[in-house]
């Protein structure tokens, strides 16, 4: 995903660059409304798709550039996929060529996250779950109440983070429950399983109160669950408030315990959620065995 963040930075190294926009679309394209490029002459940041016709995009970009560097003039070039570039989509496209500049950055829109995640826990899973998010149009509070939980700087995770992450260290994490915006997701997936607990009691209190909880999930495996199904049954909770708290997480046709599985297989289910047509059922069977019974 290229955010402005990234253009800014192109702008400030000082080499002249190209923003590619998908303008129009009509039929089966590659990528939406709105997706943007950075070509430069030595380098491209962002994707239009790959394929034929980013490769052709790429290089009139640097034809105009070659041509004049400093001052390149704006240009659209309207295709069909198919008659003119093979491609098998079949539809048609037309891409807007302007170069980067101050006002460029000024007129660049935000793109529109498809959630609001707080994220609770800085271990091994939740650092492989902002990996995957960091090219993903959202907002995510990653929050741990450890310091030094948090990745260093030579981890595998993009430094800095991209500016649609934001991390928070915040003791009592339960605090955190209450401030986020109405319709986040949260996925709780702690190094205590205490603090799980109590994390999963505030969740459901405001869920009971306002109801206005995106989705909630909950790392473990479904002994886990039935022991929390248990213990939060006794704080008076009800079997359909508790079956908005997904747990074990992840799709279950998607086994694995490989922290990187389980990201990709946790933000594919949040994914889901923002397609009604898609939407995983609940926990209808808390107790059931799952291919995806994972433990923290």
């Amino acid at each position: 995903m290229l955010d402005l963040a990234q253009a800014r930075q192109w702008l400030l190294s000082g080499a002249p660059a190209l923003i590619i926009t998908v303008q129009h679309t009509r039929g089966s394209v590659p990528r939406n409304v709105g997706t943007r490029m950075l070509v430069g002459l030595d380098a491209v940041a962002g994707t239009l798709g790959g394929g034929h016709l980013e490769w052709q995009a790429i290089a009139r970009a640097r034809q105009a550039l070659a041509a004049d560097s400093r001052h390149p003039a704006p240009f659209d070039w309207r295709v069909a996929l198919g008659p003119s570039l093979g491609q098998c989509c079949g539809g048609e496209v037309t891409l807007h060529f302007e170069p980067l500049n101050a006002a460029a950055l000024a007129a660049w829109p935000a793109p529109a996250a498809r959630f609001v995640l707080q994220l609770y826990g800085a271990g091994h899973v939740g650092q492989a779950i902002v990996a995957v998010l960091a090219h993903i149009p959202c907002r995510v509070l990653w929050l741990d109440a450890r310091e030094d939980a948090f990745p260093p700087p030579s981890t595998p995770l993009p430094t800095p983070l991209p500016s649609h992450i934001e991390r928070l260290c915040s003791d009592p994490l339960e605090a955190e429950v209450d401030l986020a915006p109405p319709g986040a997701f949260h996925l709780v997936l702690t190094h205590d399983h205490s603090l799980d607990l109590r994390l999963a009691q505030t969740i459901l209190h405001r869920q009971r109160h306002h109801a206005d909880i995106g989705w909630f999930g909950l790392i473990g495996s479904a002994t886990k669950r039935a022991r929390f199904h248990h213990r939060l049954t006794h704080h008076g909770f009800t079997p359909t408030e508790l079956a908005t708290m997904h747990c074990p997480i992840g799709l279950p046709t998607l086994p694995g315990k490989e922290p990187g599985v389980i990201a990709v297989s946790v933000v594919a289910e949040m994914l889901m959620v923002t397609q009604p047509t898609m939407a995983p059922k609940p926990n209808s069977a808390p107790f059931e065995l799952s291919p995806l019974d994972r433990s923290p």
